[in-house]
């Protein structure tokens, strides 16, 4: 176990050490923004990945190398089990992200927008 949190933990830092050494942070918000960017464009798409080789992994326990032994099988249902739940949580709290951020405003939003105006005669102006 220890082995697995230590790969984990030393592909994590390969991916973000690059995001780190190009980053051009000048003030707080540069921060803020360049911490946020770099959990919605790296860790979840490696969490999504993970979840989803946790349930191949499974699927390959169960159907194949459980095909005849029933303790395998329970392993590999469990760990398909344990794979839909992580995404099932993810895509949970992304959404209940998106709820919150569209409908509380945060300071950077406009408003809403009538999309882009039309060529021609445009009244009230």
């Amino acid at each position: 176990m220890k082995k697995a949190i230590a790969l984990t933990s030393g592909v994590l830092t390969a991916f973000a050490l690059p995001l780190v050494s190009l980053a051009a942070i000048n003030n707080v918000s540069d921060l803020g923004s360049f911490v946020i960017n770099t959990i919605n464009n790296v860790l979840v798409p490696v969490l999504f990945a993970v979840a989803f080789v946790v349930f191949l992994w499974g699927a390959f326990y169960t159907f194949i190398v459980g095909a005849n032994d029933e303790e395998v099988k329970t392993k590999g249902k469990n760990l398909m089990l344990w794979g839909l739940i992580g995404f099932f949580v993810m895509v949970s709290i992304w959404g209940l992200v998106n709820i919150l951020t569209g409908t509380i405003s945060f300071g950077n939003n406009t408003g809403i927008t009538g999309g882009t105006p039309k060529a021609g005669v445009q009244v009230g102006q």
